[in-house]
């Protein structure tokens, strides 16, 4: 009776150190067990981001490469056609595809988020609510782009560059309505990780409008309108493959359960979002932009909006055509932040929505990490390339010569802009789409600011505190499955 009540205040510190499972531990083992497991975390998400990042920049790649090949076929036909094709997509970006994407980042938070909360059948619902507004929407912009020409000379472009621009921007039309669907069935995919049959769909619409471009381009005999037309065939290509794999794809059972008439009620909830998206002042010599817009958004026009402006200069050809060329690479450069901006987006609204914020939380550092890598890796690729890259778009030397002398500054801009793309999509998957402001203080300038205000809303950011907001918005705009039926 003494040994054992003399034994039992020596077994007393012992269970207090017991690990899992009965497995008696000191605190160092327990403390090492811990860093154990945050590492797999760590390991875990950075699995899942690759396996999203790498297909979600594909995708941008390739539907960015219809309109750069157009571009770079038509490059070849003259002196003229290449500024008027150039301002043609420039104008149409910054006036309709911009716009678009802008509007289709909300399915970014709605359907992110219901995915994350099981609410499967709300994917579909958000998705048809937001090609019901985009269709609508793209109606005014048509008939913007039916009158580019004369919007062009208004702004005091040259006669002979807003003809020809003119003449593509009404052949773009028929891409403008199959672009705004294209986004919000790449959105719906994405939402639910479903990544690879977009890549590989993306990809076989861009082999495919390779042959269809240099048909139209060369043997009609149509030119450049030929490009046009080329890029509204292809895109309408890619969504009608896209289409019949959601509609058989066993993927997607759960979350397309055919068009309903509850997308009517939720068309509320999506403009809402979509809204402060887009919305943008147009004005060309305003400093600051004064309108909510997302970070996407503002970049596009501030770009395209530099073409624009290219061609009030003296020699508006030369300038045209350069910038263009400049602007045209540093886009297919932003596909891969993007991309690594859909995967953040995916995984902080789906971690959000499912009341994970630590998860969310580390989704955002593992990202930025792999943001900053590459672009270091595209920076300098662009440096290293910088003498040669003009040949791909053009004969003319002299237009060879400036783009080397570009390229650098581009480069430079392309570093900054590898953590706007992340930071941007954590404000897609939170639902921030209100506070992505900026100013227009040049191209650097501008992006560089707008880093620094995302960054520090991300660092101050209570985790714990979005995935409630998350998760208060998905339930308050569910529908019961029986009604989506």
């Amino acid at each position: 009776m003494e040994r054992g009540n003399q034994n039992a205040p020596l077994q007393a510190p012992l269970i207090q150190h017991s690990g899992h499972d009965g497995v008696m531990l000191d605190n160092d083992t327990e403390q090492n067990n811990k860093r154990v497991i945050e590492r797999r975390e760590i390991f875990e998400e950075i699995k899942l981001q690759f396996w999203l990042a790498v297909p979600l920049v594909s995708v941008g790649l390739f539907n960015f490469c219809i309109q750069l090949i157009s571009v770079m076929f038509v490059g070849h036909l003259g002196e003229l056609a290449l500024p008027g094709a150039s301002m043609a997509t420039s104008f149409c970006s910054v006036t309709g595809f911009s716009l678009l994407i802008g509007m289709a980042s909300a399915l970014d938070t709605l359907c992110g988020q219901s995915y994350g909360a099981k609410q499967h059948h709300m994917l579909g619902v958000h998705t048809q609510g937001a090609m019901i507004v985009l269709m609508i929407v793209s109606i005014p912009l048509a008939i913007i782009w039916a009158n580019t020409r004369s919007i062009l000379v208004f702004l005091g472009q040259d006669p002979e560059i807003s003809a020809e621009a003119g003449r593509y921007s009404q052949l773009l039309v028929p891409s403008l309505f199959a672009y705004g669907l294209l986004m919000c069935l790449n959105r719906f995919l994405q939402s639910q990780n479903i990544v690879f049959p977009m890549m590989f769909i993306s990809g076989v619409t861009t082999l495919l409008h390779l042959p269809v471009c240099w048909m139209m381009v060369y043997k009609s005999g149509l030119g450049s309108r030929g490009a046009a037309i080329a890029n509204s065939i292809s895109y309408w290509i890619n969504v009608f493959i896209l289409s019949l794999y959601v509609k058989c794809s066993p993927k997607c059972a759960k979350t397309w359960t055919g068009f309903s008439k509850a997308a009517l009620h939720n068309v509320p909830s999506f403009t809402r979002l979509a809204i402060p998206s887009a919305i943008m002042s147009d004005t060309l010599m305003c400093v600051q932009l004064l309108s909510p817009i997302t970070v996407s958004s503002l970049e596009n026009w501030s770009f395209e909006m530099m073409v624009l402006l290219s061609g009030l200069l003296p020699n508006p050809k030369l300038e045209t055509s350069v910038l263009s060329i400049c602007l045209n690479t540093g886009t297919a450069a932003w596909m891969i932040p993007y991309g690594l901006g859909a995967a953040a987006s995916t995984r902080v609204s789906n971690e959000l929505g499912a009341g994970r914020p630590w998860i969310a939380r580390l989704a955002v550092c593992v990202v930025s990490v792999m943001a900053i890598f590459e672009g270091v890796v595209i920076g300098t690729v662009m440096i290293l390339i910088r003498n040669i890259w003009g040949h791909a778009y053009s004969d003319e030397q002299q237009v060879v010569k400036y783009v080397s002398i570009m390229m650098p500054l581009l480069a430079l801009s392309s570093f900054v802009d590898s953590l706007l793309g992340v930071l941007s999509g954590t404000c897609r998957g939170c639902g921030w789409q209100k506070i992505g402001k900026g100013l227009w203080m040049g191209i650097i300038c501008g992006l560089v600011v707008q880093v620094l205000c995302l960054l520090i809303i991300t660092l101050r950011t209570d985790w714990a505190e979005e995935a409630k907001n998350a998760r208060a918005r998905v339930y308050d705009s569910v529908i019961p499955e029986d009604i989506v039926s």
